[in-house]
């Protein structure tokens, strides 16, 4: 995988530059949380640094293939501006005759962002039209969109096969420390899984009762485990299929051998709300009526005495329902755990990386991931089209 430096001198050269803005903002269109801009920095400021024309490319939300004012990347261009100390214009779309004389006019050292690039259909179906029409607007071509690599679409895969291209220092950086914790990790390597569904993860499950030392699970994922072990889950979130895929990997050889561990105790509560009563579990059957929504106290004990003995730790989804502060305990505990060990900890993105954010502790990880869904795919092992079209 190329990277910066295996571009020579890009004084003056048009470099389009893919990263992934994709925020989240609140109902008036106000960005909550600005950690993926901030990530890639290190890269845009070497880049201006070099004299290179920066025209950025990036998604937000999830619009249907056409301008929608609500998605618009607006707010990223005036906080990326604000990081930077120097103007960023944003063009009115994402190609066309304006777009380019926009590109034409930039002066080295300059910033425009270019539209969302999911208001034109071809981005999503990666259509070798628009791709080539990205293509045009640049000499240069890098990738620092760790969070959307696990996407072939045109501004992700497709312009890269048209251009020069090389990683951004983000997209390399997620990349070798997440190979790093999968391929060569320092013993004994423990992995934390939490979130929703078993079926959302297996793959990933699979992966890490072959490479890890100790696998623990937490969340709503626990459930259909128990399940499978003849525990009662009553209203907990638990589907037929996902007990069925839970008690078949209870039977792989690295849960035989005990590598799964599964939560001891809970704190459970009759709805999921803001003013839910949560009650202490002594065990793992959720009481009639009832619905599981963090790990217990001596989970947390035991899977924080683990954490404490690895030499590498990787985390993806959260202990509990920790958005509502009544069980945010277990996610919060855990956290601090991570936080305090003398291992390499990586966050693999998502709710996790979220969830360190919120409790102040992103900064005492090794690593936290700007993407949850491409963080887990290349830890189950998959080739990222983004990556790879880096090769």
């Amino acid at each position: 995988m190329q990277t910066l430096r295996d571009l020579g001198l890009l004084e003056g050269r048009r470099v389009l530059v893919r990263v992934d803005f994709n925020v989240p903002l609140d109902e008036h269109g106000q960005i909550t949380d600005d950690t993926r801009i901030r990530a890639t920095l290190p890269t845009l400021r070497e880049l201006i640094g070099m004299r290179a024309r920066l025209v950025l490319a990036s998604h937000l939300g999830r619009p249907k293939g056409a301008p929608d004012p609500r998605y618009s990347m607006a707010p990223a261009a005036t906080r990326l501006a604000e990081l930077l100390g120097q103007p960023v214009a944003l063009a009115p779309a994402v190609v066309g005759a304006e777009v380019t004389r926009l590109v034409d006019e930039l002066a080295p050292g300059q910033v425009l962002m270019l539209e969302n690039v999911r208001f034109e259909p071809g981005e999503t179906a990666n259509d070798p039209q628009f791709a080539q029409a990205l293509a045009e607007l640049a000499d240069v071509y890098v990738n620092d969109a760790f969070g959307a690599s696990h996407r072939a679409h045109a501004s992700v895969a497709g312009v890269a096969a048209l251009l020069p291209h090389a990683a951004g220092l983000l997209l390399a950086q997620e990349v070798s420390r997440i190979r790093e914790v999968t391929e060569d990790p320092r013993r004994p390597m423990v992995a934390i899984l939490g979130g929703s569904k078993v079926s959302d993860k297996i793959k990933v499950i699979e992966r890490f009762l072959e490479i890890a030392d100790t696998l623990l699970i937490g969340g709503a994922m626990a459930f259909p485990f128990l399940r499978a072990q003849g525990h009662e889950v009553a209203d907990s979130l638990c589907s037929a299929e996902d007990v069925e895929l839970a008690g078949a990997l209870l039977q792989a050889p690295g849960a035989v051998a005990g590598k799964l561990l599964l939560p001891v105790d809970l704190v459970a509560a009759a709805s999921f709300s803001a003013d839910a009563e949560p009650v202490a579990v002594d065990g793992v059957d959720v009481p009639a009526g009832m619905m599981g929504l963090d790990i217990g106290p001596r989970t947390v004990e035991l899977y924080a005495a683990r954490v404490a003995q690895a030499g590498t730790v990787f985390w993806n989804g959260p202990m509990g329902a920790f958005e509502l502060e009544q069980f945010a305990a277990g996610t919060r505990a855990l956290a601090q755990a991570l936080a305090d060990a003398p291992g390499t900890t990586v966050v693999g993105g998502g709710d996790s990386a979220a969830a360190v954010q919120k409790f102040g502790l992103a900064q005492r990880m090794d690593h936290v991931s700007t993407g949850g869904g491409a963080a887990l795919e290349l830890a189950e092992g998959k080739l990222l089209p983004g990556v790879e079209a880096l090769a």
